[in-house]
């Protein structure tokens, strides 16, 4: 996404830029100029947005090598999200309390430890409990990474954005391709490999990363305090709902993937099953940047949600009729990616427009909430689809957006800043982005 220009370029008498300045749209040359430590952090960005979806190849095989259920090895996501989401309810005050720097640098070795751990675990249940501390060191970096890039760039922010904004999308992306090659040789490998990137990523910010001024104070219950704002509730309601559609998709389709490339004669395996979810991926995050913000312009923000989330509910119940067809699935998996981007951008730029609350606590409220609709999701799917039929969880997922719709309805009444259409900086709409996309 290229920043949109605020006001024209212009400086005080000293020569010191005003925030228009900072703010005006650079050309790809210029976003692309930037200082090592820029860099840096783009890098580990790059790799710790891959590790969302890392593991999504490799479930079957987890459950195959290590003699677990469907429903044991999808707990992988519901310990690592449950966790980032406790987390994501205080790391903006851990941050101010000990500097992004620090908090980057605690959480990257957090994620080295826990995926390096889990490479050579010898079961399931031993790799469900280091996937949480996986998910807190994940939890610290990413909610202040954006912070960091801004802060460590010596030109416009909005350049700086942009690379950040692409390593969010390559992350994306390239997290269940990456799962997916190095789970064709071993299930350990993408866990392993994760390890090794971190590490890279850590001592890249060690050494090219000037310690930053100290942030502001944040009190330390300040973003569990923000869901007493109506907007904000309101909006966190709807986002735990959808949550629990965008992760049964996520953690539970896998399986039916697998069993149905079984019937063809077929075995799919994590190379298949990475490359079908890299076409999630990549539809997720081109639709994010470059689709979601003329849509929520053209049509509002209220209504381009409730479309999409109506577009979603059809579309789960859709692959609850056609589980069983392979290519039906793909397909259908694709297009999740497309209407999930638009719709992860939109509401969290809902969430910055509804309140007035500091955007970082309102952030991490927001976020801690929408995760624990993640963590649920896969720990109901597995158990449910062993107890009734295959095609449940996505029909239980298509219920669960409805509500998400009616919570949103119900709620309009206190999200009246919302369709202002004021423009955000391009740092506002950056968090936008990495915040809906860091699921």
């Amino acid at each position: 996404m290229t920043a949109r220009p605020t006001e024209a370029t212009a400086s005080t008498p000293a020569g010191t830029p005003t925030a228009a300045a900072q703010n005006a749209a650079p050309t790809l040359r210029e976003a692309f100029r930037q200082p090592k430590s820029v860099w840096a952090i783009a890098f580990a960005a790059t790799v710790s947005f891959m590790g969302i979806g890392l593991v999504d190849p490799i479930l079957p095989a987890i459950s195959t090598q290590l003699e677990a259920t469907p429903s044991q090895a999808m707990l992988l996501f519901t310990s690592y999200l449950f966790i980032t989401a406790i987390a994501m309810f205080f790391t903006s005050w851990f941050a101010s309390k000990i500097g992004v720097k620090r908090t980057l640098l605690i959480g990257l070795v957090l994620v080295v430890l826990f995926a390096a751990l889990a490479a050579g675990a010898g079961g399931v249940w031993e790799i469900i409990g280091l996937r949480a501390g996986w998910g807190l060191g994940n939890a610290l970096f990413i909610s202040t990474a954006l912070a960091a890039i801004v802060g460590a760039t010596a030109g416009p922010s909005a350049g700086a954005i942009i690379l950040y904004e692409t390593a969010l999308g390559i992350g994306m992306a390239l997290g269940p391709l990456l799962g997916g090659l190095l789970g064709n040789v071993s299930w350990r490998a993408p866990f392993a490999g994760t390890a090794v990137l971190m590490a890279v990523g850590f001592l890249a910010i060690v050494v090219l990363l000037k310690k930053e001024a100290k942030p502001a104070h944040v009190a330390p219950l300040a973003s569990l305090r923000a869901l007493s704002h109506p907007a904000l509730r309101t909006l966190a309601l709807t986002a735990i709902f959808y949550n629990f559609a965008f992760f049964t998709l996520l953690a539970y389709s896998p399986f039916p993937l697998e069993a149905a490339a079984a019937e063809h004669g077929m075995e799919f395996g994590a190379l298949g099953i990475g490359g079908v979810f890299f076409g999630w991926g990549l539809g997720l995050a081109i639709t994010s940047v470059f689709v979601a913000p003329i849509l929520t312009r053209k049509l509002g923000l209220i209504p381009t949600l409730l479309t999409v989330l109506g577009l979603l509910a059809v579309l789960m119940v859709v692959m609850s009729i056609f589980h069983t067809s392979m290519a039906g699935l793909i397909a259908l998996i694709v297009i999740g990616g497309l209407l999930l981007g638009i719709m992860n951008t939109a509401l969290t730029e809902t969430v910055m427009e509804a309140t007035d609350l500091p955007r970082g606590v309102a952030s991490s409220a927001y976020s801690g909430v929408r995760f624990l609709g993640g963590a649920i999701a896969p720990a109901i799917a597995g158990p449910l689809a062993a107890a009734t039929a295959a095609g449940a969880p996505y029909l239980l997922a298509a219920g669960a957006l409805v509500v998400s719709m009616i919570m949103l309805v119900l709620g309009r009444r206190h999200l009246a800043a919302v369709g202002t259409h004021h423009q955000l900086t391009p740092v506002e709409e950056a968090e936008a982005i990495s915040v809906g996309d860091g699921a």
